[in-house]
């Protein structure tokens, strides 16, 4: 073909199949854009803050396993990015960022919005290049792309602007690229896992985003030998639906129930977990992993055994060298706490006849009764993430996205515009916290501008809530952590939101399902409860010395009525 670079880039991406680019415009990006739009082929999802793009694409490339793309022009345009991009760099999503860059004859002389992309995106991707002439272009480009793909994560194009417009006479190859590959590990250490297996009297699966696609090979393994089953907050979409074995989550917003199970067993099978809180694991037991990544061998916890493969292959191939199990105490007494952890925690999630407080809890409770079956569902980083965990049921049609590992706030309703662009038919709903949602507060206008009928569930409480959390288990006064917020169902309403308003647990099912059954953007604003606590599944006698030590604080302070507020949010239920 003949054209200019931004043409050849155009026309490689919509042969990949890539339907839609996430950026803001500006000058060194205008040749890419008015490619574009001469084209008609890919959409141009115009962002208000290139950091919204890159987790749009990111949540784009979460749900659909295929490239994303996003772009910002140079200088400051293409930084906004890198955020977005460590969130789907750490989650393992493949997405193609296209850096904009000064003019080539301006580079290394201080130019305005002089950087170096190709230094600065090196930590957040598997590729970074700089495209210095028209002739590299195919070559950098197909490579960024397969890398995305294959390696599953961030590949960046630097261009400038001026050699975007500089003529390119070259033919578009074929999208290529290998189907995955089968890999399991070999016979002997497949054996080797049986063995350990079948020598273990209390055995505790623990299972992560590894799982996805696996779960029947997982449920046919611990039916064998009586494993209960312990997921992350990664694994909960591919696990814990139709799992007579689950025992819930570990971690800072888990379950006593698959904290104790873990601690418990004498035999620990890791699979496809990088799970980052060493203090969950238990001491003592011997442990095996599987992974398709060697970096997360043995990186939390000493291991006995490391495999690397896909987890669906690897129990494929393992199941026939397992003995079944006939005892099951370990089993029975892990389903027995967990019945008794879900009976406390679905306390939580009731309200009272005449109750004013509305509690985060129900919220989520509410929520998942009344959404889609096959909802997409995102969460603040925070509060949110701790409700979604407990709160939200899976079915295996449901999808969750999240900054799970990178844990960066305000990704909720930017995740929520990539999945609803990719996936327009489906119900889509942000659960956002009332600081990531002003954080990013701007591309709230996207909503509208893009016509995407996504439903935000904001809870505003007036804080940053996970961060004052931290403050008071370390025995630190909460400071900066208020949030003097405006009326956002009004701020909706102005801008041509449909919004809601609640301030009542007696009104919140009804907003939630008209503001459900909306057909455009809607926003549900639900004034929660501040004091509501978090409780890890297990408390030590640190933290209840911090939160002692607050407490005293507190009083110093003056703000015993905070006091008395937490007292009245927690106790009385």
């Amino acid at each position: 073909m003949s054209g200019t670079g931004a043409d050849y880039i155009v026309a490689a991406l919509a042969q990949a199949g890539v339907k839609r680019v996430y950026g803001v415009v500006g000058d060194s990006l205008n040749g890419f854009t008015d490619s574009l739009r001469r084209s008609g082929e890919i959409e141009w999802v115009h962002m208000r803050h290139e950091e919204g793009a890159a987790f749009a694409a990111a949540a784009e490339a979460h749900l659909t396993g295929q490239l994303a793309v996003c772009a910002g022009s140079c200088g400051p345009g293409n930084l906004h990015l890198i955020n977005g991009l460590f969130d789907a760099q750490r989650s393992g999503v493949p997405v193609l960022a296209i850096a904009a860059h000064i003019p080539s004859s301006e580079i290394g002389i201080d130019y305005f919005q002089a950087t170096h992309p190709e230094s600065l995106f090196k930590e957040c991707s598997h590729y970074v290049e700089l495209v210095s002439n028209p002739a590299q272009l195919p070559q950098i480009l197909h490579r960024a792309m397969r890398v995305a793909v294959a390696r599953r994560g961030v590949a960046v194009v630097v261009l400038p602007g001026d050699i975007a417009l500089k003529p390119l006479s070259a033919a578009v190859p074929a999208w290529l690229l290998p189907s995955r590959p089968v890999i399991r590990p070999n016979d002997s250490d497949i054996d080797r896992l049986a063995l350990l297996l079948n020598e273990g009297s209390r055995v505790t699966f623990f299972c992560g985003a590894g799982c996805a696609g696996a779960h029947s090979e997982v449920l046919a393994l611990a039916q064998k030998v009586k494993a209960p089953i312990v997921h992350s907050l990664r694994g909960k979409e591919f696990i814990e639906y139709d799992n007579p074995h689950d025992v819930g989550m570990t971690g800072l917003v888990g379950f006593a129930s698959g904290y104790h199970a873990m601690k418990d067993c004498d035999t620990l099978l890791i699979l496809g977990a990088d799970f980052p809180y060493r203090q969950f694991f238990p001491e003592g037991a011997r442990i095996a992993q599987i992974d398709m990544r060697p970096e997360a061998l043995g990186n939390r916890c000493p291991l006995e055994l490391g495999l690397l493969g896909d987890v669906k292959e690897t129990l494929a191939a393992l199941l026939p060298r397992v003995n079944v199990k006939e005892e099951a105490g370990h089993l029975e007494d892990a389903l027995a706490n967990y019945a008794r952890a879900r009976k406390d925690l679905d306390s939580l999630a009731d309200v009272a006849p005449n109750s004013r407080t509305v509690h985060p809890q129900y919220v989520t409770r509410v929520v998942s009764e009344i959404a889609a079956e096959d909802a997409i569902f995102t969460c603040d980083v925070g509060t949110p993430i701790a409700w979604t965990a407990r709160y939200l049921k899976v079915n295996g049609r449901r999808r969750i996205v999240g900054s799970f590992n990178h844990g960066s706030m305000a990704n909720a309703m930017l995740h929520a515009i990539g999945a609803q662009a990719a996936f327009p038919d489906r119900q889509v709903i942000s659960f956002s916290g009332d600081g990531g949602f002003s954080m990013m507060m701007g591309d709230f206008l996207t909503l509208m501008q893009m016509k995407l009928p996504v439903k935000i569930i904001l809870l505003n409480n007036g804080t940053l809530g996970f961060v004052e959390l931290e403050m008071k288990a370390s025995g630190f006064l909460d400071t900066g952590c208020d949030l003097q917020n405006p009326s956002f169902a009004a701020m909706a309403q102005a801008v041509g939101v449909k919004a809601v308003r609640v301030e009542s647990p007696q009104h919140l099912r009804s907003a939630v399902e008209e503001a459900l059954a909306h057909p455009g953007p809607a926003l549900v604003e639900v004034m929660s409860a501040r004091q509501e606590l978090v409780m890890p599944p297990t408390t030590t006698l640190e933290q209840a010395k911090n939160f002692g030590l607050f407490m005293m604080k507190a009083v110093l302070d003056g703000r015993a009525h905070e006091l008395i507020d937490l007292a009245r949010v927690n106790l009385k239920r």
